[in-house]
């Protein structure tokens, strides 16, 4: 403090903000963090984010009119549960720790979940004794994989599952019935045409076996990889592996038997003459037989969809151990990348509980599909809020009536903003064109004057009742 022309006066000295530790000593000074985006975690503008939203809603409306019920389980399982059927998705699986975690935390061992149905499995064999089979259920959540982003790969994304899940058996037409319902499902999102590519796991295991090869999942998630690094690389791959697994085969053997693993995966029919073509390559096993007739009867059963919407495709193998049967990998017909898919598994629940809980399930990988269509300029944005009538503010004292008047419209169901402060119109106009929001409403200036109503769109403007105003 100082004396000034006999006043007294007090000067404040302003530093930077510190963070103070718990003794009050200074440990640094705050510093502007720069925004960022995180690779691999996509996030929207409002314009884009309204269109996602409008995809889910249209896809719960599909699933819930074939009596798939929703749920939502927690974003985080135990590790032991997703290693148990994970396969080689362990490796992506994002554990959970607090940051200053003590040897108590670490025994709790929680991981955000790489899918939804591993989180399935664990609530279907939890609340076995409350629901009602066959069980169908939808999730619409995210699910986390920490692999490396890259165009159409990410860590965060959504996924629209359904499944069925059934006590001891599955009745097969449910390999149909899912197919046929997330057939629909993209269909209701207006986007380019899609392709269902479906197979049957038993069929390429018993050809496999047919075949005398010893390590089949190795062979498969080889086989699987075709699309990334292609056939002569894939052929390569197995002959060498087939240099160690069986070594009383010549190099030329070898290398024929690498062909003929080959030679399955490239069968594409869009009816049942891919039956025919297996039968040709002379490779004779039950369990190769049992993935024909059932892979068949799905077929027949998917004749009601447009013609070369389905194809039965013996190269999808789909990666997760967990598959058993019917494999599904949906794909635009342009286009090799996978949309979506899933299959059939025998026994997934197994690890939970003591009791056969079969089931088939298939997923929209919905966050790939968007952003793929983001980046070609497909998706086109909509209004940056979801707000039908902006109601303006005439003057601070003119406030209630103006809240009423919007009051009055919400009770209708119309959605309505009041804008925040008494400004000079044009402002309050200029904020509604850049919203998007195509009507404002203006309540009376003064008393007696009517109350108008403007489309921004056509700029008419005309009086309006608030109680029978209709958009």
């Amino acid at each position: 403090m100082t004396i000034k022309n006999g006043k007294k006066m007090m000067f404040i000295h302003v530093r930077p903000w510190v963070n103070m530790n718990r003794n009050g000593g200074v440990m640094s000074e705050n510093k502007i963090y720069k925004p960022k985006q995180i690779s691999g975690f996509p996030e929207w503008l409002p314009e884009y984010r309204a269109v996602e939203l409008a995809w889910m809603d249209k896809i719960r409306a599909v699933f819930e009119r074939y009596g798939f019920c929703s749920i939502e389980t927690p974003s985080v399982e135990e590790v032991d549960a997703l290693l148990a059927k994970g396969g080689e998705t362990e490796k992506e699986i994002y554990t959970l720790t607090r940051l200053h975690a003590d040897d108590h935390d670490k025994d709790s061992r929680l991981a955000l979940h790489f899918d939804l149905t591993v989180p399935l499995a664990r609530y279907v064999a939890q609340h076995c004794n409350d629901l009602v089979f066959p069980f169908k259920r939808y999730q619409i959540q995210k699910s986390w994989r920490g692999e490396r982003p890259q165009k159409g790969r990410f860590r965060e994304f959504y996924q629209c599952d359904i499944d069925v899940v059934n006590v001891d058996g599955l009745p097969l037409h449910f390999d149909a019935e899912l197919p046929a319902v997330m057939f629909e499902a993209y269909q209701s999102l207006d986007i380019p045409p899609v392709e269902m590519h479906i197979s049957n796991r038993k069929i390429i295991i018993g050809y496999l076996q047919g075949l005398g090869v010893k390590d089949i999942p190795f062979v498969t998630r080889e086989l699987d990889k075709i699309d990334k690094i292609g056939v002569d690389k894939t052929r390569l791959i197995l002959a060498m592996h087939f240099e160690l697994e069986a070594q009383e085969l010549s190099s030329r053997e070898r290398l024929d038997l690498a062909q003929k693993c080959l030679d399955i995966v490239q069968i594409q029919f869009a009816d049942n003459g891919f039956v025919e073509k297996v039968r040709t390559l002379g490779v004779a096993n039950d369990l190769l037989d049992e993935g024909l007739k059932e892979l068949s009867f799905v077929m027949d059963n998917l004749k009601h969809l447009p013609q070369g919407s389905v194809i039965a495709d013996l190269g999808i193998i789909r990666g997760l151990d967990y598959y058993t049967g019917t494999v599904i990998e949906v794909r635009f017909k342009d286009k090799p990348l996978s949309i979506g898919g899933g299959g059939r598994y025998d026994n997934l629940a197994g690890a939970f509980i003591n009791q056969k809980l079969p089931g088939i399930g298939v997923s929209i990988g919905l966050t790939r599909l968007f952003a793929m269509l983001l980046d070609e300029g497909y998706i086109k944005p909509v209004a940056k809020c979801p707000t039908q009538i902006l109601v303006v503010l005439p003057a601070e004292e003119r406030r209630a009536e103006a809240a009423a008047t919007a009051h009055s419209l919400r009770l209708r169901g119309v959605n309505v903003e009041l804008y925040h402060s008494a400004t000079k119109v044009k402002k309050q106009m200029s904020y509604a064109e850049k919203k998007g929001i195509p009507y404002v409403w203006f309540p009376p200036f003064e008393d007696g004057q009517p109350h108008e109503v403007k489309n921004m769109a056509t700029g008419e403007q005309v009086q309006a009742d608030p109680s029978v105003w209709k958009i």
